[in-house]
């Protein structure tokens, strides 16, 4: 239905969850990375986030504008929590990328006719 592709309600609230869980796991203040370990920890967090992102996008399979409106409102509720730009740009094109890859249909297998 036309009306379908401008559905923004799962998209908005998929990613108001994805900026709560960047902001309680990547504080604004700073992240301290400075040993080994919590170096390892902030990995793991930002895997779970990106898997998340892939598992949303394969189950959903957003459209063009709904991946827009996503990284849109990513992005400026990282710039409102007061995020450095570099920061925002990254994870705003990080997550987007995610979402595209996984929300591409499969492709077909098919052999070549010979």
């Amino acid at each position: 239905m036309l009306l379908d592709w401008f559905s923004r309600k799962d998209v908005d609230q998929f990613a108001d969850s994805i900026v709560a869980e960047l902001l309680q796991h990547f504080p604004q203040a700073g992240l301290d990375v400075s040993t080994k370990k919590t170096a390892e920890r902030a990995m793991k967090k930002l895997d779970r986030m990106l898997l998340r992102i892939s598992r949303f996008a394969a189950e959903h399979r957003p459209n063009l504008y709904q991946k827009a409106c996503f990284g849109n409102r990513v992005k400026w509720a990282l710039k409102e929590a007061g995020y450095p730009a570099p920061f925002v740009e990254v994870c705003t094109h990080e997550f987007i990328t995610q979402m595209t890859l996984r929300s591409a249909p499969p492709r077909s297998r098919s052999r070549p006719i010979k």
